[in-house]
């Protein structure tokens, strides 16, 4: 007999995981058992160097709840939660981390707000001391700064792991962007949304793929996706430079009329041509980015490429 249409949709973007997925599997499973609906997990992998595809599709001879979507190479975890959302089935879809940060034992909440009316029920972290002080500092700047300059309202301490009802699942999967920043979407296809306070647990195993330069280029990416401040800014120094440097100049005008001619200094010349070059190149990087992501959009290149499906669409070929 076919089984069930599931309720409920994991989905887990894996990237050099193998080390805790065993541990995931058994966990998330246990929690899901309990809740009496029929549920499936949709691992990504991402292009994974290590036995993670191979752990998978092992527990996979399990348990055929579970489902293997193999990307043809590392597309970065945002493009693998678009295509977790693609191939997931159920009425609610939960992204969630396979490291075990995110607890599966805080799914039964999400769920229950779920049924209580919510379209969208966001897990928000209660603490983060495992990522250390500087990502921890970093990350809420980031936060304050979005909140300021981008459309849409990103909540504090929001991350990838939530429950995503179906009407918001199937307005994700019509924005073909690919510089993509999740949470940003998240937040700008709205829908009403309820928050489920949780603490941030250690990893299963492995370290974090995350480091400082995926970070810089995903806030450049969240930035730019969301918020035209950064051109305006551009904009508004330089008029700011413009009056000062007019006024500058009305006040030289004066103090030789007055005074009679002085000697310019060389120091002040060359600090103030530095100062005024490093500004237009700013200016030119800023337009840079955001002409980058147009050159990437207009290209129309799919959001990324299967290797392999296993147990999608009940088929178990590529």
């Amino acid at each position: 007999m076919a089984s069930p249409a599931p309720t409920l949709s994991l989905v887990v973007p894996v990237y050099n995981e193998a080390a805790g997925l065993d541990a995931f599997v058994a966990r998330t499973r246990a929690v899901l058992d309990g809740l009496g609906l029929p549920w499936e997990i949709v691992f990504v992998d991402d292009g994974s160097r290590d036995v993670s595809v191979v752990t998978l599709l092992a527990a996979r001879e399990r348990d055929a709840r579970l489902k293997v979507v193999e990307l043809s190479r590392n597309f970065g975890k945002e493009v693998a939660l678009a295509a977790g959302l693609d191939h997931a089935d159920g009425e609610a879809v939960i992204p969630i981390d396979a490291d075990l940060q995110h607890p599966p034992e805080l799914i039964p909440e999400l769920v229950a707000a779920w049924r209580a009316g919510s379209d969208m029920v966001i897990a928000v972290r209660r603490n983060a001391r495992q990522e250390g002080w500087a990502r921890r500092s970093a990350s809420r700047l980031f936060d304050r700064l979005f909140r300021r300059v981008a459309s849409v309202d990103l909540p504090v301490g929001a991350g990838d792991f939530r429950l995503l009802s179906a009407p918001v699942v199937r307005a994700l999967r019509k924005l073909p962007e690919r510089a993509r920043f999740m949470k940003g979407l998240y937040a700008w296809v709205g829908f009403r949304y309820t928050t489920v306070p949780y603490a941030v647990e250690p990893r299963a195993g492995g370290t974090s793929g995350h480091d400082g330069g995926r970070l810089w280029r995903l806030a450049l990416d969240g930035i730019t996706a969301f918020s035209a401040v950064p051109l305006k800014a551009a904009s508004v120094i330089g008029f700011l430079i413009a009056l000062v440097a007019l006024l500058y100049g009305a006040y030289l005008v004066v103090k030789t009329l007055v005074l009679g001619i002085d000697v310019p200094g060389y120091a002040s010349t060359i600090t103030l041509v530095l100062f005024l070059g490093g500004l237009q190149l700013i200016g030119l990087g800023v337009l840079g980015e955001y002409v980058a992501r147009i050159y990437d959009e207009v290209k129309g290149r799919p959001l990324y490429v299967v290797r392999a499906r296993h147990g999608v669409d009940g088929s178990d070929a590529p």
